[in-house]
């Protein structure tokens, strides 16, 4: 069912791609035209596998509101603003944000607590989908059955769309490659992802590569770290996080992985879908995502350098040998060849793995200067 909703939702956007959205999401057209058929004539109802529900009541009176208000507050834990605009989205309303709080106030949902009074927030947002994701690592806690749980999430920039919610066992190279695999075939590649600099992606700030990264980059998405100790970089993720430890993992603990990942994949659909969004001024973030143009490809493609760039290849070290002298570029491109370029500037030499700019030579010092973001 949550497929089937995403799938309708992202076929919705402009200028999407129907058989290419098709294809991501394993169906044929013929299959997809249906859906969108039976969610035309049926709502959501006619995208489950033939097994009607009941259609929704009439308008309802002032006490099945309030068992509607109570409904959504149980089942997602919001406050008056995401209730009002949940229950106004389905037809009911319209309501009076007081009139909810007065509900939830007086089944003791909530507190009349005085609210703390912030000052306007400064948020800053690319202008479009897929220009930015952001990735990272919620902190890892322990299942039922004793196992270490490790959440990759990533989310994209323009929309806060979630992308990938998915429970790891591990932080490891292998691990995350696997799901961003998963994330670009349905989603496509973004142009650039923001990160830390932990493991698996990143390094020191000396060297930021690793193999994980230099993968990004043979895919042709730009790889961006943050500042170390500045979460705040990262601050639509680390809000997902929040979200996500408030609404699906306090005080509960999951036997095992299958049953977190249910719970995450149910989540992940709400997120995007249901959950009105306030830096959105309380819209969701499917309204504003549609999938990137740029489709990942199975077979990296080859690395090639113009005939002006000069061709070194770097050792298994991490050092290549240019003017008789040895400088040090990084481990993780062993083995693979990086183009040399000149610059305005005497003796400077711009490093290039593939398209990206990785670094700069300096003849005049012994050591290669590390990409400033």
């Amino acid at each position: 069912m949550t497929l089937r909703q995403e799938f309708l939702a992202l076929a919705q956007q402009p200028e999407t791609n129907f058989s290419e959205l098709c294809r991501r999401f394993g169906i044929s057209r013929k299959t997809g035209y249906k859906w969108q058929h039976r969610y035309q004539q049926e709502g959501t109802a006619g995208l489950a596998d033939r097994s009607r529900r009941p259609e929704h009541s009439p308008r309802r009176s002032g006490p099945a509101i309030e068992q509607q208000v109570l409904a959504v507050r149980d089942q997602y834990g919001w406050g008056a603003r995401k209730i009002k605009k949940c229950l106004e989205r389905d037809g009911q309303g319209p309501l009076a944000k007081s009139t909810i709080h007065t509900i939830l106030l007086r089944h003791e949902r909530v507190t009349n607590a005085a609210h703390q009074t912030v000052g306007p927030y400064q948020r800053f947002e690319h202008e479009r989908p897929n220009q930015l994701w952001q990735m990272d690592f919620k902190g890892h806690f322990r299942l039922g059955n004793q196992e270490r749980c490790h959440p990759l999430t990533v989310l994209d920039d323009h929309s806060r769309y979630a992308l990938c919610l998915h429970a790891c066992r591990n932080q490891q190279t292998a691990t995350v490659q696997q799901q961003l695999t998963a994330t670009f075939r349905r989603y496509g590649l973004p142009e650039r992802m923001l990160m830390d600099n932990g493991s698996p992606w990143g390094n020191d700030l000396t060297h930021q590569y690793t193999p994980l990264t230099v993968w990004l980059l043979r895919l042709g998405v730009g790889v961006t770290h943050s500042r170390p100790y500045h979460p705040q970089t990262q601050g639509k993720d680390e809000r997902f996080h929040r979200s996500l430890k408030v609404e699906v993992l306090a005080q509960r603990v999951f036997a095992d992985f299958a049953r977190m990942q249910w719970r995450f994949d149910e989540w992940r659909h709400c997120y995007n879908h249901v959950r009105p969004h306030e830096a959105l001024e309380m819209a969701v973030p499917a309204s504003r995502y549609q999938p990137s143009p740029r489709s990942f490809a199975e077979q990296l493609p080859p690395i090639e350098y113009s005939s002006t760039d000069q061709v070194r290849k770097v050792q298994t070290n991490g050092k290549i040998w240019f003017r008789h002298r040895e400088f040090q570029v990084g481990k993780a491109f062993g083995g693979y060849r990086v183009g040399l370029r000149p610059t305005m500037a005497d003796g400077v030499y711009d490093v290039y793995f593939a398209t990206h700019r990785i670094s700069q030579v300096d003849l005049h010092r012994s050591s290669i200067s590390p990409r400033a973001d």
